[in-house]
């Protein structure tokens, strides 16, 4: 299963619809095929999206939101969903509008999902429900166009929630039933939550390859877990065994960057196989530049990215946009009375720009600091002195 777009709309905080693509809207050349995933047909994905803005804009929003929709079309009740905090500032009774298009055997399908909160009139408590969902599919053989890709209509109707589906928790999707028939799901790994811990939190053996590509100096590093007991061994080279009981204590002996390098690398891979989807918010943190860049370019490497894994990552890293040749892997994200998300792609036709300069210059309007806020910072520091 591929997802091709999620919009949104209805989303406190939001200024108006949020849309994410993952198709490439550009034009494909023949020579740049390299670094997109082609689903059928002449309709591609990108491999990669980033989201990229000032402090506050909302990029970690966009992703929750990213993460929360992925999880619904994995049957998880929306209730449970981690990030379920986004509909938090929904007032009751209004709802907000989850259209999920996405590919699966030889169809393009998409999903509406209407969610309201309710108020429970005795203790006051909240909770989320779906008031109405359709489902709709068509073959791929009646995608003419990349504009097509989009376009249904009611014959294309294959399952409507009040009418199929009328003894299902209000809290789970009617997808639950597509996935049971399809025997399909998402691979997602959302390392979103761990952004402000940088802890290990995979099990395991670590690749001899890996440690040496963050840390030469290791020799290998397991980690092995029986009931409550963890027996971790790190050796570094020439240097005798280390026994550890806690992963907290790994920080004494690794670096950030080599501890976060191993927890996203070993994600990566596991998206690779699985050709699902990795979530990061800020990516840069704890890493320097050329391991980031690394871990994009093997997302848009075919040879290592066979099964089209995605990477969806926000940054305040302008440079690494430089890492893209083509303009719609980067949103530009603002919020200016309200979170928008604008892909690149619509602002700027030309790819031969060097993005990161474009960015800085703030020709996209809203991409720095204001220089009303800066100059006043200034002599604010001055007259401190």
């Amino acid at each position: 299963m591929k997802l091709l777009k999620l919009r949104v709309k209805g989303l406190p905080h939001f200024k108006e619809p949020l849309e994410i693509n993952f198709l490439a809207q550009q034009r494909v050349e023949n020579d740049k095929k390299d670094n997109l995933y082609n689903v059928f047909s002449n309709i591609y994905i990108n491999n990669a999206l980033s989201f990229i803005g000032i402090n506050a804009s909302g990029k970690t929003t966009i992703l929750k939101v990213v993460s929360f929709m992925i999880n619904l079309l994995n049957n998880e009740p929306i209730n449970s969903i981690q990030t379920k905090d986004i509909l938090e500032d929904l007032l009751p009774h209004d709802f907000s509008v989850f259209e999920a298009y996405f590919y699966c055997d030889n169809t393009v399908n998409k999903l509406t999902t209407f969610i309201k909160k309710e108020i429970n009139s005795i203790d006051g408590s909240d909770k989320l429900s779906i008031e109405d969902e359709t489902l709709w599919s068509k073959k791929i053989e009646k995608v003419k166009t990349k504009k097509s890709v989009f376009s249904f209509d009611d014959k294309n109707i294959i399952m409507q929630r009040n009418k199929d589906e009328e003894y299902l928790m209000q809290d789970v999707s009617i997808i639950i039933a597509y996935n049971k028939k399809h025997k399909k799901g998402y691979f997602l790994r959302d390392m979103s939550v761990w952004t402000n811990f940088n802890l290990l939190n995979l099990l395991g053996r670590f690749p001899k390859e890996l440690l040496a590509f963050l840390d030469p100096s290791i020799e290998y590093l397991s980690f092995k877990v029986e009931g409550k007991d963890v027996d971790i061994r790190l050796k570094f080279k020439e240097k005798d065994e280390i026994l550890l009981n806690n992963p907290v204590a790994l920080n004494k002996y690794l670096s950030s960057g080599t501890i976060k390098g191993m927890s996203v690398f070993m994600s990566a891979a596991f998206a690779f196989k699985e050709g699902g989807y990795l979530i990061i918010d800020e990516i840069e943190n704890h890493f320097n530049r050329e391991i980031v860049s690394t871990l994009i370019r093997f997302f848009m490497d075919h040879k290592v990215n066979v099964n089209g894994a995605t990477i969806i990552f926000s940054t305040h890293y302008s440079e690494l946009l430089d890492e893209f040749e083509r303009n719609d892997n980067i949103y530009i994200v603002r919020n200016r009375n309200g979170i928008t998300a604008e892909n690149l792609s619509n602002i700027l036709q030309r790819n031969d720009i060097k993005k990161s300069e474009i960015y800085q210059s703030d020709f996209l309007e809203g991409t720095v600091p204001a220089y009303e806020a800066y100059m006043a910072l200034k002599k604010a520091l001055i007259k401190g002195v």
